[in-house]
């Protein structure tokens, strides 16, 4: 089987379940940056986390690309998505088990830290432009609520996956601090 089918040299791609819409419509357009999220959770598992990391990042991976499959076919409604209310309670129960690891927050960090860490806010900072892309795409077309509030929810696991990251491996989490003081 050849990795090229020539069908995309003129601009356009098959959706999953059906017919061709341009490259850069609003839904590649998400589903190329989920793609661009998923190698850099790849990069994190080749830097060889603890296997509680890597067990999490391996799990989001595959999350990531049920995701890229909804929003790469028409017609999924919250009914039928891949994504549910489940999903999005297992990140916020992860996040609460982890957050209670962590000392509290009281001030904006920087990214950074480990290796792996700073890669896990690389990941997070994609999430974000992912959730923000599929709002846009959501304001032409019917995309599945829980869609939004997943990605909505992994930015804020990576962060949180980012700083316990940082936590058991002993490196320090940087403060941001004002230059001016100002808002």
């Amino acid at each position: 089987m050849k990795i090229y089918t020539k069908t995309g040299d003129r601009g356009e791609t098959s959706l999953y379940c059906g017919g061709r819409v341009k490259k850069t419509h609003p839904r590649m357009v998400v589903c190329g940056t989920l793609d661009e999220l998923n190698s850099h959770l790849g990069v994190v598992l080749a830097s060889a986390p603890v296997p509680e990391i890597a067990q999490a990042v391996t799990r989001l991976q595959a999350l990531i690309f049920e995701l890229g499959s909804d929003i790469a076919a028409t017609g999924v409604t919250v009914e039928n998505s891949r994504i549910s209310e489940s999903h999005i309670q297992l990140l916020e129960t992860e996040i609460d088990r982890l957050t209670a690891l962590l000392p509290p927050l009281r001030a904006f960090i920087l990214p950074g830290g480990s290796r792996i860490a700073a890669q896990l806010h690389v990941a997070r900072s994609v999430s974000r432009r992912a959730e923000r892309e599929l709002i846009l795409a959501a304001e032409a077309e019917e995309i599945p609520e829980t869609a939004r509030i997943f990605l909505n929810r992994l930015s804020d696991y990576l962060f949180t996956l980012a700083r316990y990251e940082n936590l058991i491996t002993g490196h320090e989490e940087t403060e941001w601090k004002p230059a001016s003081g100002k808002c």
